[in-house]
């Protein structure tokens, strides 16, 4: 009988791997791991855009400023934010929400009140539905 080198023997090996069950435990548990999580993160995200409403009010507040010194005024209520694109690298931004900011001159609270409804697109409102103004 002819011996054949090594590397041509085949050798039987017991077969490995994951069972069925084992799988599923392990499936289970990133699950309930993943369920723990996910409600924190959107806790931030909500948080997050809110942020990011009061960032871009500030900024147009800043526009409307440039307005002022170059014209003596702030725009009207009819002229509305599309007075100041000018000032403003990009188009006048949408709040986080998708929504349009509202702009009064002369507002309640100053020479020009700038609001986001937040995510209800509703005037009042709390947590994440709460309004975004430029007065506070």
């Amino acid at each position: 009988m002819k011996k054949y080198p090594s590397i041509f023997r085949v050798k039987k090996y017991p077969q490995s791997g994951f069972t069925l069950i084992e799988l599923l435990v392990v499936m289970v548990i990133i699950g309930l791991l993943a369920a723990l999580v996910v409600p924190k993160f959107f806790g931030h995200v909500d948080k997050a855009m809110q942020q990011d409403a009061q960032a871009q009010i500030e900024l147009l507040g800043q526009a409307l400023d440039l307005h002022r010194l170059e014209n003596h005024k702030y725009p009207s209520t009819d002229e509305g934010l599309k007075a100041i694109a000018s000032y403003l690298k990009k188009e006048v931004p949408k709040d986080p929400w998708g929504n349009s900011y509202v702009y009064t001159s002369p507002g309640e609270h100053g020479e020009y009140d700038l609001v986001s409804y937040g995510a209800d697109s509703v005037e009042g409102g709390e947590d994440i539905n709460r309004d975004i103004v430029s007065w506070k």
